[in-house]
């Protein structure tokens, strides 16, 4: 009877992460701002007013509606192509979420690998792929991320490629601590025991239990992987025009700042709020998968 009774009062895993996920109001926020980004990018293209690449030559430089010489026809005004800032906008979020995505994906089924190998390896292996992680990090990101744009060509897909190869260090790193520290505890012991291969031991025994910290490490590489593409979009070694990605219309609009400030602001806006609405989200992931901060 009692254990039926602590069945009914324990809340399920997910309604216990949600209830110290919404205790951190920011990261409720940026949830809904994120959630907001994600249904841009899915459907932009048919929410946007006007083709993103479409030049409206009569209307180029149009100020927002809510300044002199502006009209609702182009709400957020237009940059120096006539091209509409508001459709440009919201199908760059498409671009910037889809960048996330892949470098994400990329950088953390790759560094799980290889931090799994380099927690279950012999001394040298762990030795050899913690050395070359020690290496990349010894870089400043951005700059490496640069290099490797610079000799694999200027695109979107090689920048993509260049920031997930700058981010795989810190899942490598993150991966081999919690696997080394998971294969201290009992249940592991009793896999190996029971008879339990190498390969389970690695991705159904250990790799769920560490993947709380991976979670969190994954939501805030996503906005780095979105900055880092505006900042390489930016140099001109991301995203290539007319491509409206948000770092691209910076770098295309920066001649225009003094006599247009909206075709600069407005692209710097997008990857503020964006980036920060994931730094908060990824704060509260944190609060809610890490059983050290929760608070009984």
């Amino acid at each position: 009877m009692s254990d039926t009774a602590s069945d009914v009062a324990r809340p399920s895993p997910l309604r216990e992460f949600w209830f110290y996920f919404r205790e951190n109001r920011g990261a409720v926020i940026g949830l809904w701002i994120f959630g907001v980004f994600a249904f841009l990018a899915l459907f932009g293209p048919w929410i946007a007013p006007h083709d993103a690449t479409a030049q409206f030559r009569d209307a180029t430089l149009q100020p927002p509606f809510w300044q002199e010489g502006g009209n609702w026809t182009f709400p957020l005004g237009t940059d120096p192509l006539g091209r509409d800032m508001l459709s440009r906008l919201i199908v760059g979020a498409r671009f910037s979420f889809f960048v996330g995505v892949v470098v994400v994906s990329i950088a953390a089924s790759g560094g799980i690998l290889m931090g799994l190998v380099a927690g279950f390896a012999p001394k040298w292996v762990d030795t050899i792929i913690m050395r070359i992680m020690d290496v990349i990090l010894a870089f400043p990101s951005l700059l490496l991320a640069l290099v490797l744009v610079a000799i694999l060509g200027p695109s979107l897909t090689n920048a993509m490629i260049a920031i997930a190869i700058v981010l795989q260090p810190h899942y490598v790193r993150l991966t081999r601590a919690s696997v080394l520290s998971e294969l201290q505890k009992d249940y592991v012991t009793s896999a190996k025991v029971v008879g339990a291969g190498l390969p389970r031991l690695m991705f159904v025994t250990v790799l769920p239990n560490c993947l709380a910290p991976i979670i969190v490490q994954a939501a805030l590489s996503f906005s780095t992987a979105i900055l880092d593409a505006a900042a390489l979009g930016f140099l001109g070694m991301g995203a290539q025009p007319p491509t409206p990605e948000w770092g691209t219309m910076l770098a295309e609009a920066r001649e225009f700042i003094l006599r247009a400030w909206w075709v600069v602001t407005l692209p710097g806006l997008a990857i503020l709020v964006t980036v920060l609405a994931i730094n908060l989200m990824g704060d509260g992931l944190r609060d809610a998968l890490d059983p050290k901060l929760k608070r009984s």
